[in-house]
């Protein structure tokens, strides 16, 4: 860790946690000598970075969670108390209602603690888009209250993406939480059950990998095949996709790279290993996110750097103004920890990009 990188950590006090994580992540690149992101794009002639349309409205509909995941740059939990309210839902409809956007793409936390999630489904669904929900299965084995919910998921015909580190119960729960594997097991059969994953179907059941330590994904492709191997012959578990997502360097997975001296190492990596196919195709580019309070971002990342979009007239930067023009003509802001999106295969909340 460099000295200037020890300093911040000790100095966090002197920062909002925002100022600190971005002067670190600055730091960790200026102090390797390092390309930074926007040199990166200049080089490959994709700066600045610009949008392709407007196609999917990512909702975090709040920061409170069942669980407290060690990687979650949400930082979300149950002790969390921002929840998007109804009238800024009805905002977001309106939005949708007024563009050409056709999948909506709702996280949290986990979304479904959002005491109007199953209204605002409906909602969506009535309005022609296809409906996403990032769910962590454990919320549907949380209590009783969320037991139908793959009954629910099924009859507005949501597509459901669902995070499982790993097809072994030491790997998940060390990133998740005791007990967590078991619990999730016990909510993917009940997709299954309902048709979640089964060939023929039609109801779209994905899991998501992400690496537990400081390292890159590997092959998309390959660990598909392991997934579905182990989930199959340990517990007749069958899903659609797999996607692998890269750790990117921010909040509590920042914390962890900092305290246990992983932090320069992966900016290298991540550096280094810049793909300019994969910044061509990163997520921000035809996706507006949307925060708890109602205030657009270019994606779920600046969303938690409050890093607001680059619009001249500041009312366009709430759902409540929104306007699909002002928002495809935006530049992208862009900071070090896109180099987490554009290293190796890339990364988006799809899997690989390239």
């Amino acid at each position: 860790m460099s000295t200037a990188t020890k300093s911040l950590k000790k100095q966090n006090s002197e920062f909002s946690d925002i100022d600190y994580q971005l002067k670190v992540l600055h730091n960790g690149v200026k102090d390797q000598n390092l390309d930074s992101f926007s040199t990166k794009l200049k080089e490959t002639n994709l700066f600045p970075l610009t949008t392709t349309g407007l196609d999917i409205f990512q909702i975090n509909m709040g920061k409170m969670c069942n669980q407290v995941c060690s990687h979650c740059h949400v930082d979300a939990g149950p002790d969390r108390k921002e929840i998007m309210s109804k009238e800024t839902l009805q905002e977001c409809l309106d939005a949708i209602a007024k563009s050409e956007i056709k999948t909506v793409d709702l996280t949290g936390g986990a979304p479904e603690m959002n005491p109007h999630f199953r209204w605002f489904v409906e909602e969506a669904y009535k309005l022609d888009c296809k409906v996403i929900v990032r769910c962590n299965l454990t919320i549907i084995v949380a209590n009783k209250k969320y037991f139908d919910l793959p009954e629910f998921y099924k009859e507005n015909e949501v597509e459901i993406v669902s995070s499982l580190p790993h097809y072994s119960e030491k790997k998940t729960d060390s990133q998740r939480g005791d007990g967590v594997f078991d619990r999730s097991i016990r909510a993917l059969k009940m997709l299954n059950e309902v048709g979640y994953g089964i060939e023929g179907s039609g109801l779209t059941l994905n899991l998501v990998y992400n690496p537990s330590g400081a390292f890159l994904p590997p092959s998309q492709s390959g660990l598909e095949k392991q997934f579905k191997r182990k989930l199959k012959k340990d517990f007749d578990i069958e899903f659609n996709s797999l996607f692998a997502i890269t750790n990117i360097p921010i909040s509590r997975y920042l914390d962890y790279l900092v305290a246990s001296e992983n932090f320069m190492g992966y900016m290298e990596k991540l550096v280094n290993s810049y793909n300019p196919t994969a910044a061509e195709g990163v997520m921000c580019r035809n996706t507006i996110s949307v925060g708890w309070d109602g205030y657009l971002y270019d994606c779920d990342f600046n969303q938690m750097l409050e890093l607001k979009v680059a619009v001249a007239d500041k009312k366009r930067q709430h759902v409540k103004d929104f306007d699909s023009q002002t928002l495809i003509d935006r530049k992208i802001i862009v900071n070090e920890h896109c180099f987490g999106c554009t290293a190796g295969a890339g990364s988006s909340c799809g899997g690989e990009i390239a």
